[in-house]
C-alpha cells in the first residue's frame, strides 16, 4: 500500500485547527503583555483611579530613580533565589529519582510519597511548613529542642522559603527523571557493566548523558517556577519580609523577589500600577533572556535518540 502524507489542501482548514491556540495566546499571553507596555507609560493608581503619561520616566526610575537600590537588591535576590531553587531542585530530585527506580520492595509507595507534595498548592504548603517551624508549637523546635524563630531572622527566612519552594516542586521533577530513567535502554547500561564501570561512572558516563533531553526540559520548567509559581509559598510564609542586614539587603524583604515585588508595588500601599507594569516588563526581559541563553548555549549540547 502507498503511503500518503496527510497535509491541509488550503491554508483556511490550517488556521481553523490552530484557532483555539491562537486565541488562548491572543488573550492571555499578548494582548496582556501589550496591555503592561502602556501601561508602564502612565503614573497609575489603582485606588485613586488618577493616571498621567509620563512615557519612560517609570523604566528610568528602575535603574537610576530613588527607588532604584531596592529594584537592584530584589534583582539580586530574585537570581540568588532562582539559582539555589533550580540548582537544589534538579539536584536532590534526580538522586531521590535514581533510588527510587531501584528494584526494591515497596519502590511504588516509596515513589508515591516522593510525588504527592506536587498536588499540594503552593499555599497549602506554605501553611504546613507554617506549622511545622512555628517558634511556640512547631515540630521542628521541638525535635530540635531549641526555641529558633526561623521567619525573624533573614537569612534564615530567606533559606526556609528556598527549602519549601525545592520541596514544593519535588515531586514533579521527580515524574519526569522516573519516566526517563525507566526508558533507558539496557544495552548502553549492560556494555557498561561488561566494561567494568564503577557505578558512579557509569551513571555520569552513561546514564547522565541520556537524561539530558529531560533534564533541559526541566531546567526549563524549573526557572519559570522558580520566578512565577512560588508567589504563593512566599506571601504566606514571610509576605516579602524581613529586611535583611546592611548595607546591601536593606532596602527591601530579603524574600522579596521580582514578581512579588510587582505585587506589592501595584497592589501594596503606594499601587503605582505604572511602576508595577515597568516592573514586569522587566521581569518578562530578564525570562526572555535567560531562556535564550539556555537554548542558545546548552541546547547544542543536548543529544536525543532515534
Amino acid at each position: 500500500m502507498k503511503e500518503t502524507n496527510a497535509v491541509f489542501k488550503s491554508r483556511g482548514i490550517s488556521f481553523l485547527y490552530l484557532s483555539p491556540s491562537i486565541l488562548i495566546l491572543l488573550t492571555f499571553i499578548f494582548y496582556p503583555a501589550w496591555k503592561a507596555i502602556i501601561l508602564s507609560l502612565y503614573r497609575s493608581n489603582l485606588f485613586l483611579g488618577t493616571r498621567k503619561f509620563i512615557g519612560a520616566e517609570n523604566i528610568q526610575n528602575l535603574f537610576w530613580g530613588p527607588l532604584a537600590p531596592g529594584f537592584r537588591q530584589v534583582m539580586v535576590q530574585t537570581i540568588i533565589f532562582s539559582t539555589l531553587v533550580v540548582g537544589i531542585g534538579i539536584s536532590v530530585s534526580l538522586f531521590l529519582s535514581v533510588q527510587a527506580n531501584k528494584d526494591i520492595k515497596g519502590a511504588r509507595i516509596y515513589r508515591m510519597l516522593l510525588i504527592w507534595p506536587f498536588a499540594l498548592s503552593p499555599a497549602i504548603a506554605a501553611t504546613i511548613a507554617l506549622f511545622m517551624f512555628n517558634p511556640e508549637v512547631g515540630l521542628v523546635n521541638a525535635v530540635l529542642h531549641m526555641n529558633i524563630r526561623w521567619l525573624d531572622s533573614p537569612v534564615l527566612a530567606f533559606l526556609l522559603t528556598v527549602c519549601i519552594a525545592v520541596w514544593k516542586n519535588l515531586g514533579y521533577n521527580i515524574v519526569f527523571y522516573l519516566a526517563a530513567l525507566q526508558s533507558i535502554p539496557r544495552s548502553p547500561l549492560e556494555a557498561a557493566d561488561i566494561d567494568g564501570a564503577s557505578p558512579v561512572k557509569k551513571f555520569w558516563l552513561v546514564t547522565f548523558p541520556l537524561l539530558g533531553p529531560t533534564t533541559f526540559f526541566l531546567l526549563f520548567t524549573n526557572i519559570t517556577y522558580s520566578f512565577f509559581d512560588t508567589f504563593g509559598i512566599i506571601d504566606m510564609l514571610t509576605r516579602g519580609g524581613p529586611v535583611g542586614p546592611g548595607p546591601f539587603f536593606d532596602k527591601e524583604g530579603l524574600t522579596t523577589t521580582l514578581m512579588y515585588k510587582v505585587y506589592l508595588d501595584g497592589f501594596g500601599g503606594s499601587s503605582n500600577m505604572g511602576f508595577a507594569a515597568a516592573e514586569g516588563l522587566v521581569l518578562m526581559a530578564f525570562v526572555v533572556l535567560v531562556t535564550f541563553l539556555q537554548f542558545r548555549f546548552l541546547g547544542k549540547r543536548i543529544h536525543y535518540e532515534g
